[in-house]
């Protein structure tokens, strides 16, 4: 052991410099023959990727922005006029008889809907201005605006695509395609076919032949769409003003964000729509309990923290899955939906638990806002029953939950006897 009491031994000035002139040497001995590159060259100009869209710098303006086609001429005294309230009064058994076939049918006011113009507007813009702008690098990409239904009401249906013509900019929007998922209505097949062809090829109608759900609906939906982003919407929705942009600009931002908007009511009864303040508002989020269920909730103190102003994302664990948009890169990237889900039910959970399990992030988008109609039941029937939603749910487990999973079959006890649950767990890697 040293001695610490002992002198230190300092070297010599020249035993210092033999030391550095060797440290020298070794480093000139170690390039290679090539004293030019020691010379400092110019930067490599960098170019961009290739396939990557050139963009100006700014924002787009509103003649950019411009849709398609514009709405045809309001009258505000019509029935529902500016996302008003439709409420009818001084019904004859006649009407009362329509209504009540309606609400059988559609588990919604049918009557008052199709006494609402396909065509009405939603009032003025309501949004706070910074939620109107938009930068032109990157650029926004196309989408292909993809719509199930099933059986589902004309006046709904046709407003909701209405209502995406008239609020989605013609750059942007490069088609809207409705998947029929074996309607059995007279009025939604040949009228329906007659009704898309004033649109020239901007609306697509395809069909199955059998009912097979909303899942296997949807992918034949994207199958066909040549966007390069895919927007899913319900039958029963209205899009406001500036809905489309938001989206777009988060996916051109992050090709694997996953955005839903902002989802306004649609009310059942009387066809109101509840428009976004002006002053910002509090917002809610996604959840899910043990049963795998989604519910809604208020945003954490965190997260309200973390968003600086009132157009940040909104980090969200779950969505409601009627409404969204997704690069369809990065849709077929992560495996798209489970094909092994059958009819309806689950595939929100199960999208949203692949979407954080493979690297992607989910968010509501609040600058983005769409209207839909909640129902408190579904009208559709399950062609193999409701069991179908447990086997559903049982297979979102066995993939997605690991060791989690047997809390779910704890608390869902019946579900542990279901058979012929093959699930392919490679699918997230």
């Amino acid at each position: 052991m040293r001695d610490f009491n002992e002198e230190p031994e300092i070297p010599s000035k020249e035993g210092k410099i033999t030391n550095v002139l060797g440290l020298v040497l070794k480093a000139v001995n170690n390039i290679k023959p090539a004293k030019p590159k020691m010379q400092i060259k110019a930067p490599i100009r960098q170019t961009p990727n290739a396939g990557q869209k050139p963009c100006l710098q700014g924002f787009y303006t509103g003649a950019e922005l411009m849709p398609r086609m514009d709405r045809p001429p309001q009258d505000p005294n019509a029935p529902g006029a500016s996302g008003k309230a439709y409420k009818a009064v001084n019904l004859s058994p006649h009407e009362e008889k329509e209504k009540d076939r309606g609400y059988e049918k559609h588990c919604f006011n049918a009557f008052a809907s199709d006494r609402i113009s396909l065509h009405r507007d939603l009032g003025p813009d309501t949004r706070p201005p910074e939620y109107q702008k938009f930068k032109r690098c990157p650029p926004l990409p196309t989408t292909s605006v993809i719509i199930v239904f099933h059986n589902e009401a004309w006046s709904t249906l046709l407003r909701t695509v209405h209502s995406v013509i008239y609020t989605s900019p013609e750059i942007l929007l490069k088609e809207i395609i409705l998947v029929d998922d074996a309607s059995e209505d007279e009025y939604l097949k040949d009228k329906l076919d007659n009704y898309v062809k004033q649109f020239n090829n901007l609306v697509k109608v395809v069909r199955q032949n059998e009912r097979k759900g909303l899942i296997a609906a949807r992918l034949l939906g994207a199958s066909v769409a040549t966007g390069e982003t895919l927007t899913f919407l319900d039958a029963h929705c209205e899009c406001f003003y500036g809905w489309l942009e938001p989206l777009l600009a988060r996916i051109a931002e992050n090709y694997t964000c996953v955005v839903s908007p902002d989802i306004s009511a649609i009310d059942l009864n009387t066809f109101e729509f509840l428009k976004p303040s002006p002053y910002g508002q509090s917002h809610n989020r996604g959840n899910f309990d043990w049963t795998l269920s989604f519910g809604w909730e208020a945003l954490p103190d965190h997260e309200n923290k973390r968003r600086k102003d009132e157009t940040y994302p909104i980090k969200t664990p779950t969505f409601a899955g009627g409404l969204f948009s997704i690069s369809k890169d990065y849709f077929y990237k992560i495996g798209s939906y489970d094909e092994e889900m059958e009819i309806w039910g689950g595939e929100n959970i199960e999208m949203s638990f692949r979407i954080w399990q493979c690297g992607g992030q989910l968010e509501i988008i609040p600058c983005s806002v769409v209207g839909h109609v909640f129902r408190s039941k579904s009208p559709h029937t399950f062609p193999k029953g409701t069991q179908v939603i447990i086997r559903n749910q049982v297979r979102l487990a066995e993939v997605w939950m690991d060791e989690y999973k047997y809390i779910y079959y704890r608390i869902n006890v019946r579900c542990i006897d279901l058979d012929n649950i093959h699930c392919c767990k490679s699918m997230c890697k």
